[in-house]
């Protein structure tokens, strides 16, 4: 079975609403949709769509495999344009999106060191805590953090967004050290106006059992570099990003707190508008940062080995 194509006609059925609309799409006929359709069910051993006469849609495990197909035809299509054009050298601008304190602390020196390498492109960095139109606001590339992305959305997965729940040593000195996680609805926490404003997930490590906490205090945010200065500052307890604190962390400057727990894991992914006319200043600032973001970043990599 060619399994890129079966995977491209499954995509094209769900995104057309119907085997007839997708063979007309695909210039096939309805039969070799089918047909594609039913090797793509044989390989992965689970239906993946329901069809009545009057609709179609999709199972649990269409839910499921629809976006990772989307992901592969993604990297197919990056791939061949690659060798496609593998002398044209990027050049242009770039608009890209990313919250501040990801900027500050991360994506700024990761653009330095892109643009030594590629000196003809210019990247203009918008700096926004809030999900943006890629097209109304001119985006060519928005860095997103997310349990999960729209499969309806173009996304290329960077890397992991780990969080540290801390406080620094002088508000634990003051009010005292919890020692389980429920102990956090009593205290002051420090929020951010977006993630986890009222409720904090975890894992417990030893079970994998999720724990939901909810939380409250007297100052919130849209900013984590800010929850990150008013932890340092002893203003209460934070849930942090890890790509912000890990260096503070090692300083001594904030205490992670509940090392049985683990706290929401998301994902990190790069979005963009089309796949289609992709400049070669887009292809190359999205496979450097996927070759800069692995999926055990640098700024977990002494927790990782810890």
């Amino acid at each position: 079975m060619d399994r890129l194509n079966a995977m491209r006609v499954f995509v094209n059925v769900v995104d057309s609403g119907s085997l007839s609309a997708a063979a007309e799409k695909l210039d096939m006929s309805r039969p070799v949709v089918t047909r594609y359709v039913a090797e793509l069910e044989q390989w992965t051993g689970a239906r993946l769509l329901h069809r009545t006469t009057r609709r179609l849609s999709l199972t649990a495990a269409g839910e499921e495999l629809l976006p990772r197909c989307r992901q592969v035809l993604e990297l197919a299509g990056d791939m061949q344009a690659a060798v496609r054009h593998p002398a044209e050298a990027p050049s242009g601008q770039l608009r890209i999106t990313c919250s501040a304190s990801f900027a500050q602390a991360q994506l700024a020196d990761a653009v330095a060191d892109y643009v030594r390498r590629y000196p003809a492109v210019a990247v203009d960095l918008v700096l926004l805590d809030r999900a943006v139109n890629l097209v109304d606001e001119r985006i060519d590339l928005a860095i997103r953090v997310a349990v999960e992305i729209d499969p309806n959305l173009i996304a290329r997965r960077l890397t992991v967004c780990r969080s540290v729940v801390c406080a620094s040593p002088a508000y634990l000195k003051e009010h005292g050290r919890p020692l389980r996680v429920e102990e956090l609805a009593q205290r002051n926490c420090l929020t951010h106006s977006y993630f986890g404003r009222s409720l904090w997930n975890f894992t417990r490590k030893d079970s994998g059992e999720p724990v939901s906490v909810a939380v409250a205090g007297n100052v919130s945010t849209n900013d984590a570099t800010s929850l990150m200065h008013l932890a340092r500052a002893g203003a209460g307890i934070a849930m942090l990003p890890t790509y912000l604190t890990s260096e503070l962390v090692q300083a001594g400057e904030l205490v992670p707190l509940f090392a049985d727990f683990e706290p929401q894991v998301v994902g990190m992914y790069a979005v963009y508008a089309s796949r289609k006319h992709m400049s070669a200043a887009l292809r190359s600032m999205l496979d450097f940062l996927a070759e800069r973001f692995t999926e055990v970043p640098a700024w977990d990599a002494p927790r990782a080995a810890a």
